[in-house]
């Protein structure tokens, strides 16, 4: 069933690489005005979850603010490739557009590794921290710059709520975690964030993690708490560790020949929707999260919650520094140094505007 499922992946990826391969070539001409625009944006996460959702929502609003003339259709996981396989898409033009996360991204950007580094962001009113970064700080303009070197434009930056392990061993202290092997999204420095805690931990596709936790192939995994619902990933782990280590962030993306073609008046609609809307979509996930975890807690009432107290992260915190020193500089492009600098003062400005210091 799993080659099947991939061979029809596959095929479609092939088809529809076919089909535009000779746009690609000839270039993203200018758009008149009328025009009728028809775009895709494929999406890393399943239908009815966080990027999906708001991939609909700004393919909605994007048709009315447009009056019909910007159609945008969404592609959910699975339907276009794994997540390498459509960032790729992306990157090239076979898609418009890509709704995936900052770990997945930084194979094509390496300068987007920077929201990857453990203990970067506040646990407190992350999403308002956030907001400010994306919509008054420096770090999105440098972010444009490395992405365009790279044929992608940001849209924005996205809070989908805090990554949990979930494990089928213990995990719940620190010295559990030594040894685990851990699926982690495809980023290097993800890898040697999760090796500074002397765990295991071995990039892998979205799709194929629940039933590598069911063969015990790996002993744990790393993703948000409504991705394990729907995922199913707490029917095959029986420990959940919350670390305070590391937001989950969405990047919404768009091929930057695609979008230098278009209207002025219609890149500021697409910039605008994921920047106006951080807050709005970080209490629908807030909300998706508080749900799903009241689910699983029903369905599974034996898993057991762990939430890190401040002595167990200052432990952690001391590793991660190790990882922000030594791995990071050289590993996260060559603006990895100056990546950091710019977003720590941010988030430092951001909670200075909040009142937070």
């Amino acid at each position: 069933m799993v080659k099947c499922r991939k061979l029809l992946v596959f095929l479609s990826y092939t088809v529809l690489f076919a089909a535009l391969t000779s746009l690609i070539a000839c270039g993203a001409d200018e758009v008149s005005e009328g025009d009728v625009i028809e775009a895709r944006l494929a999406s890393e996460e399943i239908e009815g979850d966080f990027m999906t959702v708001w991939a609909e929502y700004f393919a909605e609003h994007m048709y009315e603010e447009t009056d019909g003339q910007f159609q945008l259709d969404v592609y959910p996981f699975g339907t276009l490739g794994d997540n390498r396989d459509i960032n790729e898409l992306a990157q090239i033009g076979v898609v418009e557009f890509v709704f995936s996360d900052f770990a997945w991204i930084s194979a094509f950007v390496p300068e987007a590794q920077v929201l990857s580094l453990h203990y970067l962001w506040p646990r407190e009113r992350m999403p308002e921290v956030l907001e400010w970064v994306v919509n008054e700080g420096n770090i999105m303009a440098f972010l444009e710059d490395a992405f365009r070197q790279n044929g992608l434009v940001p849209l924005g930056i996205v809070y989908e709520g805090w990554q949990w392990i979930t494990s089928q061993p213990e995990a719940r202290t620190l010295d559990d975690l030594a040894g685990l092997r851990t699926r982690v999204m495809g980023s290097r420095l993800l890898v040697e964030d999760y090796r500074a805690y002397n765990m295991s931990p071995t990039p892998m596709d979205y799709g194929e993690v629940y039933s590598a936790l069911q063969t015990g192939l790996i002993d744990a995994q790393v993703n948000p708490l409504f991705a394990n619902y729907s995922m199913g990933f707490y029917e095959v782990t029986d420990y959940f560790t919350q670390m305070w280590a590391e937001p989950f962030l969405g990047i919404p993306t768009v091929n930057m020949q695609f979008f230098d073609s278009l209207p002025q008046e219609m890149q500021d609609l697409m910039m605008g929707y994921f920047k106006d809307n951080i807050i709005a979509a970080a209490d629908w996930i807030d909300e998706r999260n508080a749900a799903d975890r009241a689910r699983i807690e029903e369905e599974r009432p034996d898993i057991v919650w762990t939430e890190w107290d401040d002595a167990e992260i200052e432990q952690a915190r001391e590793l991660a520094m190790t990882v922000w020193e030594d791995t990071y500089p050289d590993i996260a492009g060559d603006g990895a140094v100056e990546a950091l600098e710019i977003l720590l003062e941010d988030i430092q400005n951001a909670q200075i505007a909040l009142g937070m210091e």
